[in-house]
């Protein structure tokens, strides 16, 4: 397995194998994802089943119980590797510019519905250090694919599509303390589509991705709520 190690000891994922296995992940053959497994468990997690998630990984015994707190790393964007994007409704090519622009906004949005949805009614507030009660989140969205992209440019901008695009969700849970792994999990998302095309711009391309990130923010934070009625 393809690993690169960081200067502070923790392991993570080469992200073009993050690009490949979020490809394996949607693969119906038990032998491509007994694999997948076994390389998305090699740091002792096991495969587990939870709701609205594709694939899930955890350290036996682990729960959230203790975790009153949350800390979230800044969430890395990367693009599909098959992605060549044009502005909205034009054969223009997106500029670098405009590229970093969507990778950065995209990153800030899914990192502020995390904190939105963990934190309301004062649950689980996000922090910016460890602590003993803190777990550690980070969140990479790869293979995110734009069908019609919106660089905000002025003047009209829109398409009709039949869906916005994609992006997979990989994440990794921490005991901020510590520094071991909790829990692994992979899902892959496309944006709503009904039986006729839809207008597609800034506005809908942002509406979609926030709707897709409050759903994954949602599922962590009814398992952090399972958790700790279980433990009262």
């Amino acid at each position: 397995m393809c690993l690169e190690w960081r200067r502070d000891g923790e392991a993570h994922l080469n992200i073009q194998l993050l690009l490949a296995a979020t490809l394996v992940a949607s693969a119906a053959h038990s032998a491509p994802q007994t694999e997948f497994d076994k390389r998305m468990s090699y740091d002792g997690l096991e495969p587990v089943q939870v709701k609205g998630i594709s694939l899930a990984y955890k350290r036996p015994g682990t729960t959230l119980a203790g975790y009153q707190r949350v800390s979230i790393d800044p969430v890395e964007v990367r693009f599909h590797k098959d992605w060549k994007p044009t502005r909205a409704g034009s054969r223009t090519p997106l500029s670098a510019e405009q590229r970093e622009e969507i990778r950065s906004e995209l990153g800030k949005l899914v990192y502020d519905q995390f904190a939105k949805a963990l934190a309301v009614k004062g649950r689980y507030p996000v922090v910016n250090q460890s602590g003993a009660d803190v777990l550690r989140l980070k969140v990479y969205i790869v293979n995110l694919y734009i069908n019609a992209p919106d660089s905000g440019a002025a003047g009209p901008s829109y398409a009709f599509v039949m869906s916005a695009g994609e992006m997979t969700l990989f994440m990794e849970l921490y005991d901020s303390e510590s520094g071991q792994i909790l829990a692994r999990v992979v899902d892959r998302k496309q944006a709503s589509s009904g039986a006729a095309a839809g207008m597609a711009n800034r506005v809908t391309n942002i509406a979609e991705a926030e709707d897709i990130a409050a759903e994954w923010a949602r599922i962590l934070r009814n398992a952090f709520d399972r958790a700790h009625a279980a433990k009262n």
